[in-house]
């Protein structure tokens, strides 16, 4: 049945897809601190140093453009982040924030490149950070850390990232990834840098496929062996990429909303614009390779993780069970102990059956 022939009382309409979503405890493994910083946040973060901005300010800087302007957007918003107690404070509204998502699981991504670049202790920082994450422990969510470094800072940055990573695992630290611009450097430049991260232990992520090739995702697999990768859109567009990380296991965190607001998904296509409807995400389903659902940057796209969800739904045609599924591959894919995560999964089955109940 076409999706917008459904009614609210049949029960794959969007509005139980909704409710049955929000039930459910799911995980959200793609999510930068940085990109959550709301409107009215970035005003209250901004008066913090004597800056005075309006939520129209912020809503202008952030509307949907192309890759460069998302990327001017994320530069001016954090400039207001400036003293460990804004990372705390924005970190508190996030948790606040994925509570009401009913997400019980979240690895953020901390940008702890442009700490350095702007001559801050990342350290410091992020003790701020953990020591706020320690309270909502007891309210169910738990936190852990991905350390991230920029691309076109070069390796040498890249390598110190990786040293403040290894020095905080103990500290719920989980991995380092690399963000930024992906057309700026190889994969095979940081080799060295990877190689560093596993053997501290470290999850290898990366975001690669976002606007560069399919070829460059098999690579950073290949060559980084990385497990889970940040978009990967790109292998939409060659089906022995897709085979390659279908029979390798290697996990796609999908941001369908942030792609379209980038304008990624349009570069994909090699058109002017996209629409959601075009997204590989069910493709990439349907042909075997797992598959998370993510808002990537949350605020600055005007999402949610059950928007993301919805849409999905909504515009991609997929069917209620196939989200649980992703949403069960959220834990699944999560750089945790298997005691964990089956742990989470059983939980998730119990709120679905409780909800055909």
């Amino acid at each position: 049945m076409a999706i917008h022939s459904r009614s609210p009382g049949d029960p794959n309409s969007i509005e139980n897809l909704r409710s049955l979503i929000s039930t459910i405890p799911k995980a959200e493994l793609h999510l930068h601190l940085e990109g959550s910083i709301d409107p009215a946040t970035a005003v209250e973060l901004a008066a913090r140093h004597g800056v005075a901005i309006s939520e129209v300010d912020v809503r202008q800087r952030y509307a949907p453009g192309d890759f460069a302007k998302f990327i001017d957007a994320f530069k001016w918003v954090t400039s207001f982040l400036r003293t460990p107690a804004d990372y705390a404070f924005i970190f508190e509204r996030l948790a606040e924030h994925l509570l009401t998502q009913n997400v019980v699981y979240a690895e953020v991504t901390l940008s702890i490149g442009v700490m350095l670049l702007r001559k801050q202790d990342p350290l410091e920082n992020f003790a701020a950070i953990h020591a706020v994450a320690k309270k909502y422990k007891s309210r169910g969510l738990l936190m852990r850390w991905i350390f991230d470094a920029v691309r076109q800072f070069g390796v040498a940055a890249a390598d110190e990232v990786v040293s403040l990573a290894a020095q905080c695992a103990r500290e719920d630290v989980v991995a380092f990834g690399i963000g930024g611009d992906e057309m700026a450097l190889p994969a095979k430049d940081f080799y060295g840098t990877y190689d560093r991260a596993g053997s501290a232990g470290l999850g290898r992520l990366i975001h690669v496929g976002e606007i560069g090739n399919a070829a460059a995702i098999q690579e950073a697999v290949e060559i980084l062996d990385v497990t889970r990768v940040g978009h990967g859109i790109a292998a939409m567009n060659d089906s022995r990429v897709m085979d390659f990380l279908a029979e390798h296991g290697v996990n796609l965190e999908l941001c369908p909303t942030s792609n379209i607001r980038t304008g990624a998904l349009a570069r994909q296509l090699g058109k002017t614009s996209a629409d959601i409807e075009e997204h590989p995400l069910k493709m990439f389903f349907d042909r075997g390779i797992k598959v998370t659902i993510s808002t990537d940057d949350p605020a600055m796209f005007e999402t949610t993780l059950l928007d993301e969800y919805a849409v999905v739904y909504r515009a991609m045609g997929m069917s209620a069970d196939s989200l649980v599924r992703i949403a069960e591959m959220g834990f699944e894919n999560a750089l945790m102990d298997d005691e964990t995560k089956a742990h989470y999964v059983k939980s998730l089955r119990a709120a679905v059956s409780a909800s055909d109940s």
